[in-house]
C-alpha cells in the first residue's frame, strides 16, 4: 500500500482507536472463575487489496473487549508472487514494510503478540528487486517485534521470553504468559517446511531452533502441569501436518473417500516430525483442555487431528484451530470460560465488509 494510502487508513483507525479507548478493557489478573476472549489472526496482509480489509480487521479488534491479539504469522506477500507481479503488493522483506507492519500492529488498544511466519523471513531469500538475507531478517524481526519481558500493542502485557534462559538467548520469539489460569505459549514454526532442505546453512537454522522450540514446548508442559493451569494454549504459524502420524484406520477413511486423494505410504519425513511427536509423548500424561492455534495454509477449520501412540485414537481434550488467511480477512474469537468442561469456545468473527461472496 503506498505510504500516503497507508497513512490515512491509520489516521481513521486512530479515530476508531480513540473511541474505543473508552470501552472497558479485560484485566491481565483475570481469576480463575472469570470468563474472557482473545483474538486469533494470521496470514495478512498480503496484496494491496487484503491491505484494505486488514484495516477493517483491526478496527473490528479495537471495538471489542480482548484480553489480548495473536497474529500467527506471515505479516506480508510472498517474495516469488510478488516477483512475478509486483503491482498486486507492498514489496516484502524490505524495512518500510516490515515498519509499516510494526505500526499496524501497534494501533491494536489491546495486548498484541506475533509468531513468525515463512513469508517474514525464511522465504525472502528469492526476492530480486533486492538482496535479502533469511537470517539478517530473522535477527531484524527478533529485535524489532520482540521487547523484553512485555508484548505489543497500546496496552502490554507481560510475557516471558524464552531468551531470559542463557542457553536461548537469541530465541526472543518464544513467548509463555499466563491469564485466568490459563498457560498461553507461542513456538517459532514456519511454513517451507520449517526452514528445513533448502541450503546446509538454514539446515543449521533449523536444527538449532528446533531444538529450542522442543525445549520451550516441554517446559511450557511441566508449567502448566505445576501451576494446575485450567489449560494450555499453543500458538505457532506452520501446518506441521498431523495427517502424517495418523493411524492406519483414520488415515484410511480420510484418504479413500475422496477420489483423486492420495497418501504417500510411509509419509516423507519432514521438518516438523520431532515437534508432533513431542506433542504426542507430553498430550500422553497431559489431561487438561489444549489448543493448537496454527495459520499456514489459510483454510479455516476446528479438528482434532492429534492421535495417541498408545490407543490410536484422538486426543480428545486436543483441539486444532486454522486461522483465516488471504484472500479471506477475517479473525477467530476464542473465549476462555471456566464454566465450560471444554474450557475453550471458538467462534469465527466474519467481517461484513470483508466478505467476496453477495456482495
Amino acid at each position: 500500500m503506498p505510504l500516503a494510502i497507508r497513512a490515512r487508513h491509520l489516521t481513521a483507525l486512530s479515530a476508531c482507536l480513540a473511541l474505543a479507548s473508552l470501552l472497558p478493557s479485560p484485566s491481565l489478573s483475570q481469576t480463575a472463575t472469570e470468563r474472557f476472549q482473545f483474538a486469533l489472526i494470521g496470514d495478512a496482509p498480503y496484496t494491496r487489496v487484503q491491505e484494505v480489509e486488514y484495516q477493517r480487521l483491526l478496527t473490528s479488534l479495537n471495538r471489542n473487549d480482548l484480553a489480548f491479539v495473536v497474529h500467527i504469522g506471515d505479516f506480508q506477500f510472498d517474495a516469488r508472487p510478488y516477483n512475478d507481479n509486483p503491482s498486486v503488493a507492498a514489496m516484502p522483506c524490505v524495512d518500510e514494510t516490515y515498519k509499516a507492519v510494526f505500526d499496524s500492529f501497534q494501533t491494536v488498544r489491546h495486548p498484541f503478540v506475533m509468531t513468525p511466519g515463512d513469508n517474514d523471513w525464511t522465504d525472502c531469500w528469492p526476492l530480486k528487486a533486492q538482496p535479502a538475507d533469511p537470517l539478517q531478517l530473522l535477527a531484524k524481526i527478533r529485535t524489532m517485534f520482540y521487547p523484553e519481558g512485555k508484548s505489543l500493542g497500546q496496552r502490554t502485557m507481560p510475557v516471558k521470553n524464552q531468551s531470559s534462559d542463557p542457553q536461548f538467548a537469541k530465541f526472543r520469539e518464544n513467548l509463555r504468559w499466563t491469564i485466568g489460569g490459563v498457560t498461553f505459549a507461542t513456538i517459532h514454526t514456519v511454513g517451507s517446511n520449517d526452514n528445513l532442505g533448502r541450503t546446509p546453512e538454514m539446515d543449521i537454522e533449523h536444527m538449532e531452533r528446533k531444538a529450542a522450540n522442543i525445549a520451550w514446548l516441554k517446559q511450557t508442559f511441566a508449567d502448566a502441569k505445576a501451576d494446575s493451569s485450567r489449560g494450555l494454549v499453543i500458538m505457532t504459524q506452520a501446518n506441521p501436518g498431523f495427517e502424517n502420524f495418523w493411524p492406519a484406520t483414520p488415515s484410511r477413511r480420510y484418504f479413500t473417500n475422496f477420489i483423486g486423494a492420495q497418501r504417500l505410504n510411509p509419509p516423507r519425513p519432514t521438518g516438523f516430525d520431532d515437534l508432533i511427536k513431542t506433542l504426542q509423548d507430553e498430550m500422553e500424561s497431559y489431561n487438561r483442555p489444549t489448543l493448537y492455534l496454527h495459520g499456514d495454509l489459510h483454510l479455516f477449520k476446528i479438528d482434532k487431528p492429534l492421535y495417541s501412540k498408545k490407543t490410536d485414537r484422538s486426543f480428545e481434550n486436543f483441539t486444532r484451530v486454522e486461522t483465516f488467511g488471504e484472500p479471506d480477512t477475517h479473525w477467530v474469537r476464542i473465549t476462555v470460560d471456566p464454566a465450560d468442561p471444554q474450557l475453550f469456545v471458538i467462534r469465527p468473527e466474519i467481517i461484513p465488509e470483508n466478505v467476496a461472496n453477495h456482495r
